[in-house]
This record gives structure tokens, C-alpha cells and sequence, in this order.
């Protein structure tokens, strides 16, 4: 045999002797000191954070009271660890495997209702950790511990599940249970291993009447002035709950109505200038500039597939498959690559993209997942947005931050704006345009005049047309659909339906399109990567500015 071979295939066997993971053992733990073994099956609860070798009983709470800037945290005591529990729903499972399939369900109650049941992901802590911890420490809110999945877990609860109105105003009984889970052909659950409850007191922060106040708009050549009638009570608990952080980092929030401005609000240092970062929002860029180049003839139209662009052959995992994925499929995220930004493990997740130094590339280099269907099988997926810009830039006169200038910003009249760039230096379709709020609602009128700006046909009507339909279903979401890099969704108000296409972005970012009410809404937010950001964003539109603005 050829010596640089054998030396190949012994590396290789070395290689993956020294990677491949060790089997464990199962074990049952052990108790760390005696306040764990006099308190098996408990969880115990506490503001200020204290190491495990310091708590002792005089440190166990049964009240108390929260704020915005309180920590929170529990002691959860467990009889044995959790691979041990998951091994009695799973006995012919070994270790690694009862940690791949298995973690801890929580479930929260307040005043003996159950509000949330939270299977935790699986990733959540090392196999070796799940295999020999007994006393856990979850820090719930805690300035120290800013990326542990308790924090994570809390958020969802208070903001997306209801947790933080249940627990407004007086006192009540906030409870925890905790048992086994593991999936494998099904899911099973086991028994209670540890629960708690703890009565909590919340502190409102207080504001004054300057941060309740409706801020009153300043003339601006962007914007008529409009005269609408809208609820103002309303309006102020809005300011009020922003000036509490019961909605956290609001920046601002604007209404237009019937092509003029009602209402325009900042916050947290935000003002009319700021160039809000309002992430995946530029995506629906992308989508503008394809159907305004369609309609000038630099592109054919959204059937054409990715072989009049790019020689397939010279990428990676080459297929016949990938050669019909269409402009279309891209604006639907539909594309059939195995990219899939919900995903944390797929091979496409942005996350594996931003470290590389051709994000094109990047996408076009991925295998096609052939459990999807071309067309059909949405999921979404950032590098197609991205390889979106990169047809745009070579397809039109001196590529895409000129053509989009030119084409749509100047006869928008918006002059102060910010692109980012990919390691290519093509503006960065995938997200991260920065404007102040009055242009990013003037741009969302746009696709509510139908592509019209001052007598001007600036997008396509058909475009307009086929980017607010709901071409695509979202898996898992009820009623909530996908058009041309948009999303679709319906919000209820006093029993009546009010459907919207709205530019969707990290930190709860929303430009939001009202067709039948005759209304852009504008939130900017800067929650990025919070459970709740897009929970609370919903929230506000639903539970005050729609209610506001129908309510007189």
C-alpha cells in the first residue's frame, strides 16, 4: 500500500478514535451536602444568587418580591439525576442516547392554574452533567447568568405565555413541577421529581406623566399631518407599560392612516433621526428589487432558476435537484436546501454562514434536503435571501446599492439610510438596513398604494399583487401564511378579524400592512435574540394600537 495513503487512513482512524465520545455509565448521583438530603424533591426559591456550599435553611424563602431589576433564581433537589430518571422510561436506551432524546418538562402554575408546560430542548446541558448533577441551580432572572437556559425559560413564561399578567398586581402563588421526558417513538413523561412554590409580590416601576404623555409630532415635509380621531386612554397605557419595561427596549412606534401620520412615539433614546437596525426586515428589500428589476426587463421574471445565474457544477454537493430551484422559491423560503435558521443543527443555519468569508457560496455549496419538496416545504432560510442580492447586484446597472438607490430610495424621497455588506461587499440582503421610522413607514405605504408613490409606478402592481399572497403556508403556526419575503398573519379584535403582510425582525422589528383598515404600523425594538420580542410586538398591536385606532 502506498505510504501516504496508510498514513491518511491512520490519521483518519486516529482522528475519529480522539472525537468520538466515550459510552457512559449510567449513574444515580449522590446527595452534595445535607440541606440536599433533607430536602430531596424540592425546589427552592431566592432573589439574591447563593452558591450551593453556602445555602442552608435559613436561606429557603416562601415570599418574595420581584421588580424589573430583581434577581431570581431556584434550587431544584433531585433524589437522582436526570439520566437515571430517563432511564426508567427508557431501560434498553444507553447514556448518550437517553441525553439525546430526553430533558426536564417544567411546568408553571400561578395561583394553582397552570399557565405553561415547557419541554426543555435537549441540548440543554451536558450528557456528562445530566449523568451525575442531583442539585441544580437555575437562575431565572440574574445579571450574572445572562445566556443559561433558566433565563430563556422565564422569558418565554412571563412574556410569551402569559406569566407576567398572571403575576401583576398583589400577590400571587407562583408553583414549578418538574419531571423526566424522553422522545423516542413517542413522547413519555414521567413523575413529579421535584416542585415548589414561592408567593411573589411584584414592584411596578414608577413613571411620571411626561413618559405616559402622547409626544406630540413635529412638522415634516415626509408626512401629512393627519386630523384622525383615535383612543388616547389607550395610547398612554401603551407609554405607560413601555416606561415600566413590561415592554422591553421599545424604540417607537408609528401609525399611518389613510396615507397620513397619527401617531409617532420614541423611546429609550430613540428620536425621529435614528437609523433603526431592524434586522431581517431588509430581507423584504430584497423582494422589492427583484420585482422592480422584473419589471424593467433586467430579469426574465421569478421562474428563473439558478443555472442562468450560477455554473451549479463549480459548488459543492452538486444535484439536478438544485438546478430548479427558482427566484420564486427563494422569495417563499421553499428553496429545498438543507438550510433551516430554526434549526440550531442544520448545516445552512445562519449561524454557520456569518464566519465564512463568501456567504454566496456558503449557500450554494449546501445539499438539497431531500425531504423537502421544491414549491412546497417552507422553512426558513437566510442564505437564500442572500444569493436573492447576489442575482440582483450582477443582473442590474452597476449592481444593487445604485439600482435600489436610484430605483426606489431617491423617488421615496428617503436620502438617510444604511446598508450592511457581506464579506463580498454586496449589500446584505439577509438583513441589517438601517432607517428612522418615517421611512420605514413611507416604504411600507409603498406596498399599500400598490407600488404608487406620488403618481409614480415605482414597484410593479403584479408584483405588489403576488407579494401580498399567501403563497405558502407556515408549518406548526396556525393561520399564519408566507408571501414574497413577508409574512401573514391575523389579529383579532373585539370578535373582528384584521388581516395583515407585515416585514418581519430580530428584536421584534415590524413593518405591518393594513389593506382593508388603510394602515401601516411601524415598531422598531432592539430585543434581540429575546424569547419574547416578536410575543410583545404583537401584543402592543393587538391589545392597544388597533384597538386605539378603532376605538373612536
Amino acid at each position: 500500500m502506498n505510504k501516504t495513503l496508510l498514513l491518511l487512513i491512520v490519521s483518519l482512524l486516529i482522528l475519529n478514535s480522539c472525537t468520538e465520545e466515550p459510552p457512559l455509565t449510567l449513574n444515580e448521583g449522590e446527595f452534595v451536602n445535607e440541606v440536599h438530603k433533607n430536602n430531596t424533591g424540592k425546589i427552592l426559591f431566592m432573589n439574591d444568587w447563593i452558591p450551593i456550599d453556602s445555602f442552608s435553611e435559613k436561606d429557603f424563602k416562601d415570599h418574595l418580591i420581584l421588580s424589573n431589576t430583581s434577581d431570581f433564581a431556584f434550587r431544584m433537589f433531585l433524589g437522582k439525576t436526570l439520566t437515571y430518571y430517563l432511564h426508567q422510561l427508557e431501560p434498553d436506551l444507553p447514556v448518550r442516547e437517553l441525553c439525546d432524546k430526553g430533558n426536564f418538562q417544567l411546568t408553571f402554575f400561578v395561583d394553582n392554574t397552570e399557565i405553561y408546560k415547557y419541554n426543555l430542548q435537549t441540548g440543554a446541558g451536558s450528557c456528562d452533567y445530566k449523568n451525575s448533577a442531583t442539585a441544580y441551580g437555575i437562575p431565572l432572572a440574574n445579571k450574572n447568568n445572562p445566556d443559561h437556559w433558566g433565563r430563556f425559560l422565564w422569558a418565554k413564561f412571563m412574556k410569551k405565555e402569559g406569566g407576567q399578567e398572571a403575576l401583576s398586581g398583589n400577590s400571587h402563588l407562583l408553583k414549578i413541577e418538574v419531571r423526566p421526558y424522553i422522545e423516542v417513538d413517542k413522547l413519555k413523561v414521567g413523575d413529579i421529581i421535584a416542585q415548589g412554590e414561592v408567593t411573589l409580590s411584584t414592584i411596578e416601576k414608577e413613571v411620571n406623566e411626561s413618559q405616559i404623555a402622547i409626544q406630540q409630532i413635529q412638522p415634516t415635509d415626509k408626512w401629512e399631518l393627519s386630523h384622525a380621531v383615535y383612543d388616547t386612554t389607550i395610547i398612554r397605557k401603551l407609554n405607560k407599560k413601555i416606561a415600566q419595561s413590561y415592554f422591553k427596549d421599545i424604540t417607537s412606534v408609528v401609525i399611518i392612516k389613510e396615507g397620513k401620520l397619527v401617531l409617532e412615539e420614541y423611546f429609550n433614546g430613540a428620536d425621529r433621526n435614528t437609523l433603526h437596525d431592524t434586522r431581517s426586515v431588509g430581507k423584504t428589500l430584497a423582494s422589492t428589487m427583484i420585482g422592480i428589476a422584473i419589471g424593467e426587463g433586467f430579469l426574465k421574471d421569478e421562474d428563473q432558476t439558478l443555472v442562468d445565474f450560477y455554473d451549479l457544477n463549480t459548488y459543492e454537493n452538486y444535484s439536478t435537484k438544485k438546478e430548479k430551484v427558482s427566484i420564486k422559491n427563494l422569495l417563499t423560503m421553499s428553496s429545498g436546501f438543507e438550510g433551516s435558521d430554526k434549526n440550531p443543527d442544520s448545516p445552512g443555519n445562519e449561524e454557520n454562514m456569518y464566519p465564512t468569508s463568501d456567504w454566496v457560496k456558503f449557500g450554494l455549496d449546501l445539499p438539497m434536503d431531500k425531504s423537502k419538496t421544491i414549491g412546497k416545504d417552507w422553512d426558513y432560510f437566510t442564505a437564500g435571501a442572500v444569493i436573492l442580492g447576489d442575482i440582483i447586484n450582477k443582473s442590474v446597472p452597476n449592481g444593487l446599492e445604485k439600482y435600489a438607490d436610484a430605483k426606489l430610495f431617491k423617488p421615496l424621497g428617503i436620502t438617510n439610510y444604511k446598508w450592511q455588506y457581506t464579506p463580498s461587499n454586496v449589500p446584505n440582503t439577509a438583513g441589517g438596513f438601517q432607517m428612522n421610522s418615517l421611512d420605514n413607514a413611507r416604504y411600507g405605504q409603498l406596498y399599500l398604494n400598490n407600488g404608487v408613490y406620488n403618481e409614480q409606478q415605482l414597484v410593479p402592481a403584479s408584483w405588489i399583487k403576488s407579494s401580498l399572497t399567501k403563497q405558502l403556508e407556515i408549518p406548526e403556526i396556525d393561520n399564519e401564511f408566507y408571501g414574497y419575503l413577508l409574512w401573514n398573519k391575523t389579529y383579532n379584535v373585539k370578535d373582528t378579524p384584521y388581516e395583515t403582510f407585515y416585514a418581519s425582525g430580530n428584536g421584534g422589528n415590524k413593518i405591518m400592512i393594513f389593506n382593508d383598515l388603510d394602515v401601516v404600523i411601524i415598531i422598531t425594538a432592539t430585543a434581540y435574540g429575546q424569547p419574547y420580542m416578536h410575543h410583545q410586538a404583537d401584543e402592543i398591536i393587538e391589545q392597544y394600537l388597533l384597538p386605539a385606532i378603532l376605538g373612536k
